[in-house]
């Protein structure tokens, strides 16, 4: 298995990268293998705990991070963070939800979008980023 260094060190300059920390005790391994390898064509580390959100701007103020959101309850927690990414589930979304956190200056990325018309209603209400499971009709749907 690759190591998360490995992984950056390849794909640094290949794409936009969504870097999930799923618990905490990693923002100072995250910090140091982006040092290394900052990535060219942006990133955000991301996590559901705001501990870890807060621990990772604490190791490097420079690094981009976000909330991810599951819940109504989850999601009203972003204006408390120095996030700079909104990262809700789909059923959360829509296109005043995407207006709300564009005017506050922050970037939304929706994660679990996995059919061609979910993913040209989020383009067509302007939303930052899609995240799915399917990557290949994600791509064709939206071009490369």
């Amino acid at each position: 298995m690759p190591r998360f260094e490995d992984v950056v060190a390849r794909y640094h300059a290949r794409a936009f990268l969504d870097i999930e920390l799923k618990v905490p005790g990693l923002e100072g391994i995250v910090a140091a293998a982006l040092k290394e390898h900052w990535p060219e064509r942006g990133f955000v580390v991301s996590s559901f705990l705001p501990e870890v959100v807060l621990a990772m701007q604490a190791e490097d103020a420079a690094i981009p991070v976000g909330l991810i959101c599951e819940t109504r309850a989850e999601f009203l927690r972003w204006t408390d963070l120095p996030i700079k990414y909104v990262i809700p589930h789909h059923k959360l979304v829509d296109a005043s939800l995407i207006q709300e956190v564009q005017r506050a200056g922050k970037k939304i990325l929706v994660w679990t979008v996995n059919f061609r018309l979910e993913m040209e209603k989020l383009r067509d209400w302007g939303v930052d980023g899609i995240i799915s499971d399917d990557t290949s009709l994600l791509a064709r749907t939206l071009g490369s």
